[in-house]
Protein backbone atom coordinates (compact mmCIF):
# COMPACT_ATOMS: atom_id res chain seq x y z
CA UNK A 1 0.00 0.00 0.00
CA UNK A 2 1.20 3.47 -0.85
CA UNK A 3 2.94 4.98 2.21
CA UNK A 4 1.08 8.30 1.83
CA UNK A 5 -2.30 6.57 1.82
CA UNK A 6 -1.42 4.38 4.80
CA UNK A 7 -0.26 7.45 6.72
CA UNK A 8 -3.41 9.39 5.83
CA UNK A 9 -5.79 6.59 6.83
CA UNK A 10 -3.88 5.92 10.04
CA UNK A 11 -3.76 9.59 10.97
CA UNK A 12 -7.51 9.89 10.32
CA UNK A 13 -8.19 6.69 12.35
CA UNK A 14 -10.08 5.20 9.39
CA UNK A 15 -10.68 1.46 9.32
CA UNK A 16 -9.29 -0.24 6.22
CA UNK A 17 -8.21 -3.64 4.96
CA UNK A 18 -5.44 -4.35 2.45
CA UNK A 19 -6.23 -7.13 -0.03
CA UNK A 20 -3.16 -8.72 -1.65
CA UNK A 21 -3.48 -10.44 -5.06
CA UNK A 22 -1.50 -11.21 -8.20
CA UNK A 23 -0.64 -8.33 -10.54
CA UNK A 24 -3.65 -7.16 -12.57
CA UNK A 25 -3.96 -4.10 -14.77
CA UNK A 26 -7.63 -3.29 -15.33
CA UNK A 27 -10.43 -2.45 -12.95
CA UNK A 28 -12.49 -5.41 -14.14
CA UNK A 29 -9.53 -7.75 -13.51
CA UNK A 30 -9.19 -6.24 -10.01
CA UNK A 31 -12.86 -7.00 -9.36
CA UNK A 32 -12.48 -10.57 -10.61
CA UNK A 33 -9.28 -11.39 -8.71
CA UNK A 34 -10.71 -10.05 -5.44
CA UNK A 35 -14.14 -11.67 -6.01
CA UNK A 36 -15.81 -8.32 -5.39
CA UNK A 37 -18.56 -6.83 -7.57
CA UNK A 38 -17.36 -4.32 -10.16
CA UNK A 39 -19.96 -1.95 -8.71
CA UNK A 40 -17.95 -1.79 -5.45
CA UNK A 41 -14.47 -1.76 -6.98
CA UNK A 42 -13.48 1.79 -7.81
CA UNK A 43 -11.27 2.83 -10.66
CA UNK A 44 -9.50 6.14 -10.83
CA UNK A 45 -9.37 8.02 -14.11
CA UNK A 46 -7.42 11.25 -14.46
CA UNK A 47 -8.70 14.01 -16.70
CA UNK A 48 -7.02 17.21 -17.81
CA UNK A 49 -7.78 20.57 -19.36
CA UNK A 50 -4.48 22.22 -20.18
CA UNK A 51 -2.40 22.11 -17.00
CA UNK A 52 -5.46 21.50 -14.77
CA UNK A 53 -5.96 17.88 -13.70
CA UNK A 54 -8.63 16.08 -11.68
CA UNK A 55 -9.36 12.54 -10.52
CA UNK A 56 -12.62 10.83 -11.42
CA UNK A 57 -13.58 7.86 -9.22
CA UNK A 58 -16.18 5.51 -10.64
CA UNK A 59 -17.21 1.85 -10.53
CA UNK A 60 -14.97 -0.62 -12.38
CA UNK A 61 -17.94 -1.53 -14.57
CA UNK A 62 -18.51 2.05 -15.79
CA UNK A 63 -16.82 4.60 -18.01
CA UNK A 64 -16.37 8.36 -17.79
CA UNK A 65 -18.94 10.52 -19.54
CA UNK A 66 -16.56 13.23 -20.81
CA UNK A 67 -19.24 15.49 -22.36
CA UNK A 68 -21.25 15.51 -19.10
CA UNK A 69 -18.09 16.02 -17.03
CA UNK A 70 -17.07 18.93 -19.29
CA UNK A 71 -20.43 20.57 -18.60
CA UNK A 72 -20.27 19.85 -14.84
CA UNK A 73 -16.74 21.25 -14.48
CA UNK A 74 -17.12 24.11 -16.93
CA UNK A 75 -14.00 22.88 -18.73
CA UNK A 76 -14.77 22.39 -22.44
CA UNK A 77 -11.26 21.12 -23.22
CA UNK A 78 -11.44 18.24 -20.74
CA UNK A 79 -9.81 15.01 -21.96
CA UNK A 80 -8.25 11.88 -20.49
CA UNK A 81 -4.70 12.27 -19.19
CA UNK A 82 -2.02 10.10 -20.75
CA UNK A 83 0.24 7.54 -19.06
CA UNK A 84 3.25 9.89 -19.14
CA UNK A 85 1.24 12.46 -17.19
CA UNK A 86 0.11 9.81 -14.70
CA UNK A 87 3.71 8.82 -14.02
CA UNK A 88 4.58 12.48 -13.37
CA UNK A 89 1.51 13.24 -11.23
CA UNK A 90 1.77 10.05 -9.13
CA UNK A 91 5.49 9.23 -8.84
CA UNK A 92 4.89 6.96 -5.84
CA UNK A 93 2.33 4.78 -7.65
CA UNK A 94 2.33 2.22 -10.42
CA UNK A 95 0.84 3.81 -13.54
CA UNK A 96 -2.89 3.10 -13.49
CA UNK A 97 -3.01 2.12 -9.79
CA UNK A 98 -3.53 5.54 -8.23
CA UNK A 99 -5.49 5.64 -4.97
CA UNK A 100 -8.55 7.95 -5.01
CA UNK A 101 -7.08 10.55 -2.66
CA UNK A 102 -6.53 13.66 -4.74
CA UNK A 103 -5.76 15.66 -1.59
CA UNK A 104 -2.42 13.83 -1.47
CA UNK A 105 -1.55 15.10 -4.95
CA UNK A 106 -3.25 18.51 -5.01
CA UNK A 107 -6.08 17.36 -7.29
CA UNK A 108 -9.85 17.73 -7.02
CA UNK A 109 -11.80 14.46 -6.96
CA UNK A 110 -15.14 13.78 -8.66
CA UNK A 111 -16.88 10.70 -7.25
CA UNK A 112 -19.64 8.91 -9.13
CA UNK A 113 -22.85 9.26 -7.14
CA UNK A 114 -23.79 5.58 -7.66
CA UNK A 115 -20.50 4.50 -6.08
CA UNK A 116 -21.03 6.95 -3.21
CA UNK A 117 -24.30 5.19 -2.34
CA UNK A 118 -22.55 1.89 -1.48
CA UNK A 119 -21.57 1.08 2.11
CA UNK A 120 -17.94 0.39 1.20
CA UNK A 121 -15.43 0.89 -1.57
CA UNK A 122 -12.44 -1.09 -2.82
CA UNK A 123 -9.73 0.88 -4.60
CA UNK A 124 -6.12 0.54 -5.79
CA UNK A 125 -3.51 1.05 -3.09
CA UNK A 126 -0.86 2.41 -5.44
CA UNK A 127 0.35 -0.86 -6.94
CA UNK A 128 -1.03 -3.53 -9.28
CA UNK A 129 -1.00 -6.25 -6.62
CA UNK A 130 -3.22 -4.90 -3.85
CA UNK A 131 -6.49 -3.18 -3.12
CA UNK A 132 -7.76 -1.26 -0.12
CA UNK A 133 -11.25 -1.83 1.27
CA UNK A 134 -12.82 0.80 3.51
CA UNK A 135 -16.25 2.10 4.50
CA UNK A 136 -17.58 4.67 2.05
CA UNK A 137 -18.58 7.02 4.89
CA UNK A 138 -14.91 7.11 5.97
CA UNK A 139 -13.69 7.79 2.45
CA UNK A 140 -16.22 10.62 2.11
CA UNK A 141 -15.20 12.06 5.48
CA UNK A 142 -11.49 12.02 4.68
CA UNK A 143 -11.40 12.99 1.00
CA UNK A 144 -14.55 15.13 0.70
CA UNK A 145 -14.89 14.51 -3.06
CA UNK A 146 -17.33 16.28 -5.33
CA UNK A 147 -20.14 13.71 -5.66
CA UNK A 148 -21.64 14.00 -9.11
CA UNK A 149 -24.20 12.36 -11.39
CA UNK A 150 -22.22 13.72 -14.36
CA UNK A 151 -19.39 11.22 -14.15
CA UNK A 152 -20.54 7.89 -15.56
CA UNK A 153 -21.74 7.28 -19.10
CA UNK A 154 -23.13 3.76 -18.77
CA UNK A 155 -22.04 0.36 -17.55
CA UNK A 156 -19.57 -1.40 -19.80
Amino acid sequence: MNAQVRELLTREAAPFEVIQHRDVYTAQERAAVTHISGRLVAKVVVVRDGVWHAMVVLPASARVDLPALRRATGRPGLELAGETELAELFPDCDVGAMPPFGRLYGLPVYLDSALADHPEMVFPGGSHDEEVRMPMREYLRIERPIVSLAVTAHAA
